[in-house]
Parts: structure tokens; sequence; C-alpha cells
């Protein structure tokens, strides 16, 4: 008879226990006789999560597999066994890692094509490419944050997800101003957005738990202004609160300027050893001939606009968690969401109280976020936020 991992060694936390089975039963829910691929690593509270996932999917009669592995940065691969796994092509696939889940040596050494598109991950392969999968994945989080941002109302945040979508998705742009002095204009066009509304039970879908945003890549080399940054941010080695705001210059979707104090100079340092680092990459033949420059390019691209719906959520200096918050957006810094921009480095940054205003087709405007509250109208829900 099967028994729950660890069960004579550890006794989970009854709210974390709760959040593992919301994720296995409401948001992947996986059934009997599934592969249940868990990648975590060998840190106090991504491992205990990723063993209340484990037995969460064994109490469905699902097959689970555990793997560990070392923590991994920006710029690390993933273990070989890591990337082996994928080739028994799971139904279900969960990333609990301290920071990331590391790269694909093979694939980004030589993408995997698909449909006319390339991937630089098996994972992301076979999720957006192959949809042999559905998944979700949890860098940098924490049990406390899994265990009280995870049972949220998913109706609810469904609901407001794809409210700020249909805006999104009709507008040719939008500005984000904000009292830290952000003002920035983003093109949108050509662009659709995505709903990480927690619902990742049809294969090919994913996203992250917690979940609780809707998120656009805004059109290559067009967006143009001023971001300050003065919420949280994610560096090379993990995530930071704000103290001194960040300012980024931003012309031609690239950030030209970063200034600020202590912050400021570790995210200057990040993106400089991206764009370094891209041409080690390539003369050491960890990425195609000629791919250096253009990765090295885009290490300071804008590659996305998030706005953060999860009632749950606050800034902790922990970005899986900061970039859902409530009344606030967030501008990544690197690659972007819909594969036309590849970099090293994806870097999320918030922006609190945010004035979002859509601009559409034909001269209209929307405003999605006003002072951070949203001010869209939500179909089925009370769109009060808590």
């Amino acid at each position: 008879m099967k028994t729950a991992l660890f069960e004579t060694m550890m006794d989970f936390d009854a709210d974390l226990a709760r959040a593992a089975r919301i994720a296995i039963n409401e948001s992947l829910r996986v059934r009997a006789g599934e592969q249940v691929l868990i990648i975590t690593n060998p840190a106090p509270d991504v491992s205990v999560i990723a063993a209340a996932l484990y037995d969460a999917a064994l109490q469905n009669g699902a097959r689970p597999l555990l793997i560990y592995q070392d923590v991994k940065t920006q710029f690390d691969f993933a273990e070989s066994g890591v990337i082996a796994a994928f080739g028994a092509k799971p139904e279900v696939v969960i990333s609990v890692s301290a920071e990331k889940l590391g790269k694909d040596a093979a694939g980004i050494a030589s993408p995997y094509r698909h449909d006319g598109r390339e991937y630089d991950h098996i994972f992301h392969l076979q999720q957006y490419g192959l949809k042999t999968c559905r998944a979700f994945w949890s860098p940098s989080t924490t049990a406390e944050s899994f265990a009280r941002t995870v049972p949220v109302d998913y109706a609810l945040l469904k609901a407001r997800c794809a409210a700020v979508k249909a805006v999104l998705d009709r507008a040719e742009a939008v500005r984000i101003t904000a009292p830290g002095g952000t003002d920035i204009m983003v093109p949108l066009a050509g662009r659709t957005a995505f709903s990480d509304d927690g619902d990742f039970s049809a294969p090919g879908s994913g996203g992250n738990l917690p979940a609780g945003e809707t998120f656009i890549s805004p059109q290559n080399g067009a967006a143009h202004g001023v971001i300050a940054f003065d919420g949280s941010i994610t560096l090379c080695e993990g995530d930071i609160v704000i103290e001194t705001p960040v300012r980024c210059t931003v012309t031609g979707g690239l950030v030209t300027a970063v200034d600020g104090g202590r912050e400021a100079r570790l995210l200057l340092e990040t993106i400089t050893g991206a764009e370094t680092r891209a041409g080690e990459f390539e003369t050491a033949g960890k990425l195609p001939a000629g791919a250096g420059e253009r990765y090295a390019r885009n290490a300071r691209n804008i590659g996305e606009l998030g706005i953060g719906l999860n009632p749950a959520a606050r800034i902790s200096g922990h970005m899986l968690e900061d970039e859902k918050a409530f009344r606030t957006c967030h501008f990544a810094i690197g690659s972007n969401y819909d594969d036309d921009a590849p970099a090293l480095i994806h870097l999320d940054g918030l922006v609190k109280a945010p004035t979002i205003t859509a601009y559409l087709p034909g001269g209209g405007e929307r405003i999605i976020e006003q002072d951070g509250d949203l001010a869209i109208p939500v179909s089925g829900g009370d769109e009060k936020q808590e």
C-alpha cells in the first residue's frame, strides 16, 4: 500500500497541506494514473512545499516523481537528470524552486522547433508547442506565502483576469503613470495578453501559484518613457525590496539608463552581466552562432507589463507573490513571453499605485487602474478589492 511521502518524518502544517490539495485538485485537476514531475531544491521552504504537493498528488492516485537539484540562478543550467525526466513526457510538471528551474543546455544551444516556432527549453516545447503537459511554477516562494495566497476565490480571480485581458487585447498602447515617477508609453500592436488565473487544467496551460495577474509582452522596440521601480525587483541572485527607487529610462523599447542608489547599481550589474555572458555563451557553444548579439541587446528589452490581481498577495521581497499584489503593476527587463526577444534574464520590478490608461482603436480610451484601484467592471463577480 502506498504511503505519504516522509509521513514518519514530518507533519505538514494544515494550511500548507490544504493549499497543496487546492493546487493539485482545483488548479491542475490531477487525475489518477497521471505522471506528475515535481522539481525542487534542498532548501527548507520549497522542499516542504514540494513534499506536500507530492502527497496531494499521491492521494489522487497519480504517479508523482520528486527530483532535487542544487539552487539555480538566472544564468545557470538545470541538471542533465532534470532535463532527462522530461523525456517521459509527464502530463503535469511542477517547479518549486528557491530561485529558477535552470536553463536547458541543449535547447539553448540548438533550439527545438515545432510548427514554425523555436523553444530554448524542453519544458517550453512540451507545454507551449506540443501541449503534452500542463504546469505551474513557483520560484522563490515560501511555505507561509504558498499557504496564504493559493487558497483564493478562483472564480472571482478568473473574472478579474479576463476583464483586464479583454482591454489589453484591444489596446493599441497603454500609458502607465505612478506617484513614484513612472511615466511610460507601451505600444501593444499585434500582442495578446495572458491570464495567470490559476486554471491550469487543460494541456498546454500553465502559470504561477500563487496566481493572480494579467500580463502582456510589449511591442518590440517601441516602449518609451521612464519606469520608476519602487516596490521590489528581481536581480541575478534573488529578489529585494526597494528602498531607493530605481529609475530606468526607456528608449526604443530598451533600458538606456539606470539611476538611483544601491538597488540601481545591482540592477545594472545584472543587466551588464547578461550582456557579457551572452557573448561568452556564444563563444562556448552554449548559444547558436550569431545569437550572442541578439541576446545581449535583449538584456535591456522591456519584455512584460503585468497587473497584479490576487487579494491575498502583498509586497514581501519574494517576486512570485509581489507581482500578484493588488494596486501594483510590474515590468520585466529581458526576455518576453511571445518568444521573439530572447535574453538570459527576465527581471521583474514593481511599480506601486499605477494609473494605467489603454488607448483603443478609433481614439477611445479606457482606464484599467486609477491610482492602483481596478477601474473596469468585472463580469460575474464583485469587483471590490480586498
